[in-house]
């Protein structure tokens, strides 16, 4: 007997991490397109910063339900439709959108019915600007493609001069001239040796995305071309300020610490302006060199494969780009030294102005304690005059009322009482002020 059917009927229960199943439907967010050979695909790239997520998921669910399909729904950023006669792969990512569109062809097929015209002329108009990059693409058997090199120009590119690689290790070869022709698309051939229709969409795919990356990548360089003028007139200006704080008199470092203070926000801002844009460029960069080694390249005599024609144009920019970012941060740092040099010297400058005012104060401090020892000294003086005055005709009164005094005398004995007796009054009268401020 079968010792699997006694066994109870039991169904595991797993307990899946929260993000178990978005992280399995992101690895198939982005399918490849399947072509067929002989057969036809075009494919388009749009920056999507304009449009949102809500208005693409609205044009392909309108050409969805025009052939009776289901539309995608938020939150999808990718959408696959299979519709009569073609297949339309739709994918957003966080800077551009691509759209697909893949078909059966005949052996003699051009480029003169591109599988995109499958689709509603008036949908087509609503496709958004922006484009990036726009592609038609070719796949004939390879002995359907002539063997002749200006005879396959002639033929596919407009007597172009090509540039192409053997790709997937020979599984097929790869022709393209680069260009953009009359209605706005590139144009690619491949010639299918033993590839399947997946394989070939997939390395369709990766010369769509290597000329997709590339564009984004060279979005920086005219960036990097506008931003030198200026980055060369704040050198200048660097320079001029830090050689005329040596000579700065006092009255000056204000005015140099403005303009040195002015200047570091005029680069801060530029590196907000290009900051982004450049490290996007590197990442494109990057995205362009693994797409090219996952072509595996083998190279054909007398034409020039894909890696040296993208790298003949996107190396030197990219470097460019380095060479400015770098030039960016050196200057904020310059001008950061600089600044932190001259307040340090402001700062010292201030701190012997202090000094010299509390020495002064001090001084003054000193001559109105000596001041007030005078007039204190005199307040004493004055006092007794007049209490001596009064005690005088006191003394007066009562010598007139029959007392045997000697006015004078006795007036002179009290001047030393009086005296005292004020100056001791005066003085605690001093001490309990300067207990009450402190």
């Amino acid at each position: 007997m079968d010792a699997t059917a006694t066994r109870p009927a039991f169904t595991l229960r797993l307990h899946d991490h929260p993000q178990r199943h978005a992280i399995a439907a992101e690895a198939l967010a982005h399918p490849y397109p399947t072509v067929p050979t002989p057969g036809r695909i075009s494919h388009l790239a749009w920056l999507n910063r304009n449009l949102s997520a809500v208005q693409e998921i609205w044009l392909i669910a309108e050409l969805a339900l025009h052939f009776g399909q289901t539309p995608p729904r938020l939150p999808a950023t990718h959408a696959r439709l299979e519709l009569p006669g073609c297949q339309v792969l739709w994918t957003r990512h966080s800077e551009y959108s691509t759209l697909s569109v893949s078909m059966a062809a005949s052996a003699d097929a051009g480029f003169a019915d591109p599988a995109i015209l499958e689709l509603p002329a008036d949908w087509l108009a609503q496709l958004p600007g922006n484009v990036l990059m726009a592609a038609h693409a070719l796949v004939l058997p390879y002995n359907k493609v002539p063997i002749s090199i200006p005879h396959l120009a002639a033929s596919y590119f407009e007597h172009h001069e090509l540039i192409g690689a053997e790709i997937g290790d020979g599984a097929g070869i790869a022709y393209s001239d680069g260009a953009i022709h009359a209605d706005g698309f590139s144009r690619y051939v491949l010639a299918d040796r033993v590839m399947g229709r997946r394989q070939a969409g997939r390395m369709l795919q990766r010369l769509f995305d290597i000329d997709c990356h590339r564009q984004l990548a060279m979005l920086a360089a005219p960036l990097a071309k506008s931003i030198d003028p200026e980055l060369a007139a704040a050198e200048r200006e660097l320079a001029e300020l830090t050689g005329a704080m040596p000579q700065a008199r006092q009255d000056d470092e204000a005015a140099l610490l403005d303009r040195l203070t002015q200047l570091a926000a005029r680069i801060e801002s530029a590196v907000a302006r290009t900051d982004y844009r450049f490290s996007a460029a590197h990442s494109s960069a990057e995205s362009v060199t693994r797409r090219l080694t996952e072509l595996r390249e083998v190279r054909i005599q007398g034409l020039q494969p894909f890696s040296q024609f993208v790298g003949r144009q996107l190396t030197p920019a990219m470097e460019h780009c380095t060479v400015v970012a770098q030039r960016q941060r050196e200057l904020a740092e310059r001008v950061s030294r600089a600044t932190a040099l001259l307040r340090t010297r402001v700062d010292i400058s201030l701190e012997q102005q202090n000094q010299e005012l509390l020495g002064s104060m001090e001084r003054r401090a000193t001559l109105q304690l000596r001041l007030q020892e005078t007039v204190e000294g005199l307040s004493v003086a004055a006092i007794s005059y007049y209490l001596l005055g009064l005690l005088g005709y006191a003394l007066k009164g009562l010598k007139a009322g029959g007392l045997h005094l000697d006015v004078e005398l006795s007036t002179a004995l009290l001047i030393p009482f009086v005296a005292g007796t004020v100056a001791w009054g005066l003085h605690r009268t001093r001490q309990h002020l300067q207990r009450e401020h402190g």
